[in-house]
């Protein structure tokens, strides 16, 4: 039965891609099972699913998903409802939505494979008073450009930075969603910043929700060394 929107209980975790930026490691492990610490980064993330009560969660997996099943299972290890939503082909970030059937009035949809502090309950809240359609979570991350950046004007320099630093909102893969905007995913590979773009051009821009304790994407092995060292050093930072 789908509950009441402002009552989050249900996450969809995306699983399903090969990972290739971590090729050839990832033929052997799909990205959200790599440990950080002895702990495989997807399983932190549902623990803190249980802790925030959000109880129903639906894998999407493609890539290596009967090894997620075996490894995972139906949950109840983590006082979870794990089940999982099979995609033949690659769908995207935003596409596997369009063929799970019960998805709630709103739902969290999480990247498998991040590590982060960020406090769910808090999302959750903050989604709910925007009264938008969708809420991203971002984080600021700072770019070191290595050369001098010349600022033109009239074919002359009208600046000169030597070396700057530039800052980015990035989106940090954890989104809470109303299941209203569904239909405008198409039944085919979808990614989440097409959805963003049509949402934007009918005047429903998605709320936006900053971060700024610890966020880790695990998309390169120099990532993935940094998460382990951070989990290890601070494992009750992720894991209350």
């Amino acid at each position: 039965m789908n509950r009441p929107q402002g009552k989050i209980k249900q996450a969809v975790i995306l699983a399903g891609g090969q990972g290739r930026r971590l090729l050839p490691y990832t033929k052997i492990l799909p990205k959200p099972l790599w440990p950080v610490g002895d702990v495989p980064i997807v399983e932190i993330l549902l623990r803190q699913l249980a802790k925030a009560e959000i109880k129903d969660i639906i894998m999407a997996v493609g890539y290596q998903g009967e090894l997620m099943k075996i490894i995972l299972g139906d949950g109840k290890q983590f006082g979870l409802k794990i089940r999982y939503s099979l995609e033949n082909k690659p769908l995207g970030t935003a596409g596997p939505l369009k063929i799970i059937d019960d998805l709630d009035k709103s739902f969290l949809v999480l990247n498998g494979d991040l590590l982060t502090d960020l406090p769910f309950d808090k999302f959750i809240d903050y989604h709910n008073n925007t009264k938008a359609p969708v809420t991203v979570a971002v984080f600021k991350r700072t770019v070191n450009v290595d050369f001098g950046v010349v600022i033109e004007k009239g074919k002359k320099i009208a600046d000169y930075i030597e070396k700057p630093s530039i800052g980015y909102l990035v989106s940090m893969g954890i989104y809470a969603f109303n299941r209203e905007i569904l239909p405008l995913i198409p039944n085919r590979r979808f990614d989440f910043p097409h959805l963003v773009h049509k949402l934007i051009k009918q005047g429903r821009n998605p709320a936006v929700y900053h971060h700024d304790g610890k966020w880790l994407d695990i998309g390169r092995p120099d990532d993935w060394e940094n998460a382990d060292r951070i989990y290890q050093n601070n494992p009750k930072l992720f894991l209350r």
